[in-house]
């Protein structure tokens, strides 16, 4: 339970990568610019074959090519859906969704020191279950509608309030997340801002929209 003292860091950007990169060479170059443009707490690596399931292989590549840079920045490296996988890649941790391995077996699996995050959609009753079984965060939304992932759920940002109200372990709010529309969620209560379109695809560019993020999550936290 939340101790009534407790006071709530200023909210982070977890950048999560496009479902498909054409280019990994173009987008390392991306990611790097981005990186260096601001605060980035984490990178989950995402890739997904055209009908929603993991691309191995895809995701390989990619690992290969954006970890180093990334940890050598501060920021964590996340595997989507496989805690194999995260292991293999030398990863930080691994993000498990809503029908993907048990968090207490994947914490069986990866041992007491790799980050894991589940996916909880609108529901507190799994967040909490998931919490119990040993989850480092868990991931609330969709907030706003998304072309990024198929299968998502409606969830308010009162789900935020009353999980910050009540719980310790943080939470991400996920769903086509943008600058414009991010600060409702800040408030609310997320401890992450879980973005791919909002920053892979803003208008001025990736570096362009990670200052505008963290200029956001400044001004929010400065009151």
């Amino acid at each position: 339970m939340k101790d009534q003292d407790h006071v709530r860091p200023r909210t982070r950007l977890y950048l999560i990568t496009p479902p498909q990169i054409a280019d990994v060479d173009d987008f390392v170059a991306t990611l790097e610019t981005a990186l260096e443009a601001g605060d980035v707490a984490c990178l989950q690596i995402r890739m997904k074959t055209p009908d929603g399931e993991i691309d191995e292989a895809a995701t390989r590549t990619v690992a290969a090519a954006v970890t180093d840079l990334s940890q050598a920045r501060g920021v964590a490296i996340l595997i989507n859906d496989s805690p194999e996988l995260a292991m293999e890649l030398g990863a930080d941790g691994v993000h498990v969704g809503w029908d993907d391995m048990p968090v207490k077996q994947v914490r069986a699996l990866v041992g007491k020191d790799m980050i894991i995050g589940a996916t909880a959609k609108n529901s507190r009753h799994v967040a909490m279950q998931a919490g119990e079984a040993g989850a480092d965060y868990v991931a609330f939304g969709a907030f706003y509608p998304t072309a990024t992932k198929d299968g998502t759920v409606a969830a308010s940002p009162e789900l935020l309030e009353i999980w910050q109200e009540s719980m310790e372990i943080p939470c991400v709010a996920i769903g086509g997340i943008t600058v414009e529309n991010a600060a409702p969620l800040v408030t609310a209560g997320a401890d992450f801002l879980a973005v791919s379109a909002g920053v892979w695809n803003y208008p001025d560019g990736a570096p362009a929209a990670v200052i505008a993020f963290n200029r956001l999550l400044d001004e929010l936290a400065a009151g």
